[in-house]
This record gives structure tokens, C-alpha cells and sequence, in this order.
């Protein structure tokens, strides 16, 4: 971890950079992937699955025998952890549901009002890989079902046997998943946005996934399919203070480290003592991690910035926008107020990043690369839609029309002023 003397916001921002993304390196390799899963269907994607995945299963759709022979492989201590998890997410995501319509009169005659529909097709992609990321499933088809999506589809690489991990199954099959595919990477993505003869074709793509299944996603969000978020690596700040416990520093710290070799945390502390400390207590921890390789790369890309107090360092986390915010001070909840951008904030000494990843209630899909300036978490309006209503009266239209009639002539167009002449003659 290196250490930026603060001199001013434009040299912080530089400094702080994220790891550069080499998206042009591969976008004509996922390009393809693109084109070839649309002209050539479930082929293609048995092709481009044991090409990438080095395994290409006969039937890419898991059977309910699967499903039920996954349950049986999960242990129960597991199934009992996943299941109190479950209870909160959804406790958190029916608050966010809108409780009544309201009908609001703009003027005599004329009544609005706008109501929430789930999107009838949604896709979600579980990365597979080293660490198959189950609590995903959980975070994407909890406020699917909510929202009253229709179908619901995974995709997730298959393993070298040509299944998918059992307790991505188990809790797909627990949340009432439709569909289930054993389709990784890009051609997985291509095969939701486009669809082919087993596959349907969604109207939005959901989940986390490597550098090839980012560039897919935002790709057929050019054109055909909507997307959740803009992603990128998983990053962290931590804002501490003389009486934050290092090693609960240093431990939130490394959470996000060992998700991956591009990986960045951020330490905002006021005291260069506090900062020595924690940062040689992570280093510490960072030996007994078994992703030691992964972590210790991430944390090499990481920095550390010392401040003038607790405001400064909520300044500048306000300036970096990140995905993760943990807030370890004596004054965590007056400094959260200050809080601007952020993905997804932690206040006070106990609450850790890791409780949101799986069980605290709130969504772990969040904003990254300083994309938390303008985007929000996953949340229950990312499953819906909001369709407005209106009913207008005769006594209505002669309120307005005279205005829409005027309105559309200074914009020259006769056609809409005609649509409310022929109503008031």
C-alpha cells in the first residue's frame, strides 16, 4: 500500500486512480463471441463453452434432478446460513416496495398517476471460477421475485464435469429461479441478450463477471439489452481515526483485496501513527489469507491518504466515489450525514463490509469506478419499471388544451396542435 501526501483534489484524483482497464485489448474478441452465439444459437455456445471453459456439457439447461441432487450435496449449517440471509434481504427489498398508488389531480379534470410493473424477462450471470459467488443469486433473484419478474434465467460456467457449483444451484432452486444454464463468460451474456433455441432472450442482464463479461454486457446494452450497472473491480474505502481498532481496519481492508488482482482499497485516516499501524496489522492478516497471491497484489495498488481530521476524509472518499464505505470513528454517524458518494456505506465499529456482501439485509451489487456519483446499488426499482397513467375529461382538455395548443405551434408542430383543436371544436 502506498502512502499520497494530500497537496490538492486534482493530484489526489490522479494519484488514486483505478487500475486501467484493458477493455480495447478484448472487445474484438468478445465482439465475436457476440456475433457468433447470435448467427449460430446453442452450437455456438457449446462451441465457445469448451473453448473457454475447457468443459462443454451435452444439455446446457441443469435438469430438476440436478437441482435436487445440489440440495442434498449443500451441508445444513450452510442451508441454515443461507436461509437466515435470505430472510433479511428480503425484509430490506419488500420496504423498498411502493405501498399504494397515488392519484394526484394536476388540474379540473385531469388525473395522474404512475404505477410499478416487474420486468417480465430478467438474466442473471453467477461467475463461477476460484470462489463461486452463491450470495449473488441471493442479491439478484430475491428482488427479481419481488418485483414480480415472470422469468427469471441464470447463467453460470460449468466446472470441469460440465455441472454447476452446488450451492448456486441450491439457491436457485430455493428462490424459484425459471431457468438455469451452464453458460460462462461472454457467449453467456450473448446468449440472454440475443437468445437461442434453449436460452430466452431477456429484456435486462444482472450480475458480476470478469473483464470479458463486462465488456459483453455493456456491448449488447448498446443495442439490444438492458444492463444493471456499469461494473468494474471491487474497491473499498476505510475512514478511521486514533481510536479505530486496527485490526478491524486492516480485516476490512483485505475483504475486498482478495476478490481479485485489480482490487483497490483506499485508507483515510487522520493520524500518520494510526495509519503506520494499520496498515502493518494488514500485512500481518494478509499472511495467513489463503488468497495471500491475490490480496497481497491488490493491497500493493492500494493507498492510503492522512488528513487534516474526519471531514477532510469524508471529503475526499465524497471525491473518489467508492463502491464500499466504511466509516470505523468515534464520530461514525455524524460523519456518514456527510456522505455523498458511496455505493454502500458501513457506520461504526461492527459493522463490516463483509455483513452487506451476505446477510445484513442490503444489496451487494454496487457502482464502482467512481460510478457511485450517479448511479445507485441494485435496489427494487432496477426489477421494475414505472408506467404513468392519465385520464383527462372534457372539462380537462378545455383547461390545458388552449396551452397545448400554443405550446405546439411555437414548436411548429400543427400535428400535436391538432390532436387537442379537433377535441375542443
Amino acid at each position: 500500500m502506498f502512502t499520497i501526501q494530500y497537496t490538492n483534489d486534482a493530484e489526489f484524483l490522479e494519484k488514486s486512480k483505478r487500475p486501467a482497464s484493458q477493455v480495447q485489448e478484448i472487445e474484438p474478441i468478445v465482439k465475436s463471441v457476440l456475433e457468433q452465439v447470435k448467427a449460430g444459437g446453442d452450437k455456438a455456445v457449446k462451441e465457445l463453452t469448451l473453448k473457454f471453459d475447457k468443459s462443454c456439457p451435452e444439455n446446457l439447461l441443469t435438469t430438476q434432478d440436478e437441482l435436487d441432487q445440489a440440495e442434498n450435496e449443500v451441508p445444513d449449517e450452510l442451508k441454515k446460513s443461507i436461509l437466515l440471509a435470505k430472510d433479511n434481504i428480503e425484509k430490506f427489498h419488500k420496504s423498498q416496495l411502493q405501498k399504494e398508488v397515488t392519484k394526484v389531480e394536476t388540474s379540473k379534470g385531469i388525473v395522474c398517476w404512475q404505477k410499478a410493473v416487474g420486468i417480465e424477462k430478467v438474466g442473471i450471470y453467477i461467475p463461477g471460477g476460484s470462489a463461486p459467488l452463491f450470495s449473488t443469486v441471493l442479491m439478484l433473484a430475491i428482488p427479481a421475485k419481488l418485483a414480480g419478474c415472470k422469468e427469471i434465467v441464470l447463467c453460470s460456467p460449468p466446472r470441469s464435469g460440465g455441472s454447476i457449483n452446488s450451492v448456486v444451484l441450491y439457491c436457485a432452486k430455493l428462490l424459484g429461479v425459471t431457468k438455469v444454464f451452464k453458460i460462462g463468460g461472454a457467449q453467456a451474456i450473448a446468449a440472454m441478450a440475443y437468445g437461442t433455441e434453449t436460452v430466452p432472450k431477456v429484456s435486462k442482464i444482472f450480475g458480476p463477471g470478469n473483464r470479458f463479461v463486462t465488456v459483453a454486457k455493456q456491448l449488447v446494452n448498446s443495442s439490444e439489452t438492458a444492463i444493471d450497472m456499469p461494473a468494474g473491480p471491487s474497491e473499498l474505502a476505510v475512514i478511521a481515526d486514533e481510536k479505530t481498532n486496527p485490526v478491524y481496519a486492516a480485516a476490512d481492508l483485505l475483504s475486498q483485496c482478495e476478490h481479485g488482482l485489480d482490487s483497490q482499497v483506499g485508507l483515510f485516516v487522520d493520524s500518520e501513527s494510526k495509519k503506520d499501524e494499520i496498515i502493518k496489522e494488514a500485512l500481518r492478516q494478509l499472511d495467513l489469507l489463503p488468497r495471500k497471491d491475490i490480496a497481497a497484489k491488490s493491497f500493493e495498488n492500494s493507498f492510503a491518504v492522512v488528513t487534516k481530521n474526519n471531514h477532510e476524509s469524508v471529503r475526499l472518499t465524497n471525491l473518489w466515489a467508492p463502491e464500499h464505505l466504511v466509516i470505523n470513528t468515534v464520530d461514525a454517524i455524524q460523519l456518514a450525514e456527510e456522505v455523498v458518494n458511496a455505493g454502500s456505506v458501513f457506520i461504526g465499529e461492527y459493522a463490516c463490509e463483509s455483513a452487506g456482501d451476505y446477510a445484513s439485509g442490503t444489496n451487494h451489487t454496487l457502482p464502482t469506478c467512481s460510478a457511485a456519483k450517479a448511479y445507485s446499488g441494485l435496489n427494487m426499482d432496477s426489477f421494475m419499471k414505472k408506467i404513468t397513467f392519465q385520464t383527462i375529461s372534457q372539462e380537462g382538455i378545455r383547461t390545458i388544451g388552449p396551452a397545448i395548443e400554443t405550446m405546439a405551434a411555437a414548436e411548429q408542430l400543427d400535428a400535436h396542435k391538432n390532436a387537442v383543436t379537433v377535441r375542443l371544436k
